[in-house]
């Protein structure tokens, strides 16, 4: 399975960003998939989870500001941010778990400017 991000970029604090991950390859394979971030100094963190069932989970820091989504063919992930804040300037990574395996994107900068 290959995961490919983009929609990163620069915005003001209050503004919104949609981050898409698509998946190729054996995405048949594919039970869950999310988001994490990594900020400097920081470590990585989960950000939101959606399995293949259709249920989310999310970072309590992002509740009420992100939704996480699949389409119905289960090959493309989004993340809408919304209400964002300087605190979420990160790099965000695209997650996909099979039964055994952890597949992981390239990661997209997302900077958000006060």
């Amino acid at each position: 399975v290959q995961l490919a991000e983009s929609g990163g970029g620069l915005v003001q604090a209050g503004g919104s960003l949609r981050l898409s991950c698509t998946a190729s390859g054996s995405t048949f394979s594919i039970n869950a998939m999310g988001w994490y971030r990594l900020a400097p100094g920081k470590q990585r963190e989960l950000v939101a989870t959606i399995t293949s069932g259709g249920s989310t989970n999310y970072a309590d820091s992002v509740k009420g500001r992100f939704t996480i989504s699949r389409t119905n063919a289960k090959n493309t992930m989004y993340l809408q941010m919304n209400s964002l804040k300087p605190e979420d300037t990160a790099v965000y990574f695209c997650n996909a778990r099979s039964s055994y395996v952890t597949y992981w994107g390239q990661g997209t900068q997302v900077t958000v400017s006060s």
